[in-house]
């Protein structure tokens, strides 16, 4: 039998701790894991499934940030397309990935802003509704909003309301400070908030169940590292645990660390944290068999998850994770806003 791994020893580790430290079933979960957790040590990419739209308007420069859920026998991609002098979330929806590059997306009309992207969805149990998370510029002034839309019809793009403000950026907006990337998750009592900050930081605030999705509060630090942006944060089916992937740029190159806690107010420890051993990077990924090489950055993505509520739970059985890519001969003399991101699916390799 091989030696375990560094994060197959660390998963281990974080299994025996939530025992020790919270007890078992604590927050509704299942008892913590005796065994490693298995991250997988190499991914293969599927071809680009989302590629920009070569279209006579609205013309596509990059299809980036996506958020995705299976529900009633459909994938559900949301995401944020890169137009001349705006950016703006666009959905498209679709039974087999190989029908992905065929759905033709559809702008969500939510705002009138120039800059609405960066989304997050998924079905808020208490409430039965959808929701729909994302950052907004509001035209005229220099702040963001963290804004929320809702429905109750997953599939009708033209059913969201219209953007309404979580936080708002004034005077009571409890960041006090500059954010992107917002990711809402829930445990039995709360809904945590994490955003980061570009400077190595990620915060965190939460509100409850009850008040969603207002009375966001008590905005502290959570993680502090070599980290950049893109946060995600997940709880593990079958442990008691959590998991947060986040995306570093180092020189350029995007990959995603890895890191785990017991709570979702608790303590991060790393468990795939550098760029020779990434959660997911150049240094483990390599095309599919029959793909061409397409990319060496692995940024902002999103796991596949087993269901599609407010718990944001993934399986660790079935790790698969939808990204944005591009070679880094594409982003070479260009500005962000100009590189030709694509969208592709990645799944461990299994020999």
């Amino acid at each position: 039998m091989a030696p375990y791994t560094r994060r197959q020893v660390l998963g281990w580790l974080g299994g025996v701790g939530a025992a020790l430290r919270a007890g078992y079933g604590s927050q509704g979960l299942a008892e913590p894991a005796t065994n490693p957790l298995l991250l997988p040590e190499e991914w293969e990419y599927s071809a680009p499934l989302i590629a920009p739209i070569k279209r006579s308007k609205n013309r596509s420069r990059a299809q980036k940030d996506p958020t995705v859920v299976r529900y009633d026998d459909r994938w559900h991609v949301f995401m944020t397309a890169k137009l001349p002098g705006r950016s703006v979330i666009e959905y498209c929806s679709f039974r087999d990935w190989n029908e992905a590059s065929q759905a033709e997306p559809t702008i969500l009309g939510v705002s009138d802003s120039d800059y609405y992207c960066a989304p997050q969805v998924f079905f808020f149990e208490p409430q039965k509704k959808w929701y729909l998370i994302y950052q907004m510029g509001v035209p005229g002034q220099q702040k963001m909003w963290v804004a929320y839309s809702a429905t109750t019809d997953i599939a009708d793009p033209k059913s969201w309301t219209r953007a309404r403000p979580i936080l708002d950026g004034g005077l009571k907006d409890p960041r006090k400070r500059g954010g992107l990337d917002y990711w809402i998750i829930c445990d039995e009592r709360k809904a945590y908030l994490f955003f980061t900050s570009l400077d190595g930081r990620m915060w965190r605030l939460w509100t409850s169940l009850e008040e969603f999705p207002r009375g966001f509060r008590d905005c502290t630090v959570a993680l502090r590292g070599k980290i950049f942006e893109a946060s995600h944060t997940y709880r593990i089916r079958g442990r008691e645990q959590y998991l947060t992937i986040v995306e570093q740029n180092e020189g350029g190159r995007r990959y995603y660390k890895a890191f785990v806690a017991e709570r979702l107010d608790g303590v991060w420890r790393p468990l795939a944290d550098s760029a020779e051993r990434p959660f997911a990077g150049a240094a483990n990924i390599r095309p599919a068999r029959g793909v061409g090489k397409w990319t060496d950055n692995v940024s902002h993505g999103e796991l596949i998850r087993s269901g599609y509520d407010q718990t944001l739970t993934v399986d660790p059985a079935d790790w698969q994770f939808l990204f944005q890519g591009c070679l880094d001969a594409e982003m070479r003399g260009r500005p962000y806003g100009q590189i030709p991101w694509r969208i592709g699916l990645l799944r461990p390799v299994r020999e």
